[in-house]
């Protein structure tokens, strides 16, 4: 349970960083983070902070893939848990 846990945190603090650099990358026109990328680590636990990062830097926030696909992938990441805690 606490490695779970562990995951989950470092997994949402990468996404969030993940977020500001590419916002960040975004400004001075560097080489950006893959939207690939940034969906992969939504998709492996990170909805939570690439969403938080969505919010913080206002980025991502007028492509209806993030604004919609985000909270799609932590919609069914809470079922699942739900599912796995109650069975």
């Amino acid at each position: 349970m606490y490695a779970a846990i562990g995951y989950l945190i470092v997994v949402n603090l990468i996404a969030f960083g993940l977020m500001g650099h590419d916002k960040g990358r975004a400004k001075k026109g560097g080489r950006r983070v893959p939207e690939q990328t940034l969906f992969l680590w939504a998709a492996i636990g990170g909805s939570i902070g690439a969403i938080a990062g969505m919010r913080m830097w206002r980025h991502k926030t007028k492509h209806a893939s993030f604004t919609i696909g985000m909270p799609g992938i932590l919609a069914v990441q809470l079922v699942v848990a739900s599912w796995w805690y109650l069975k």
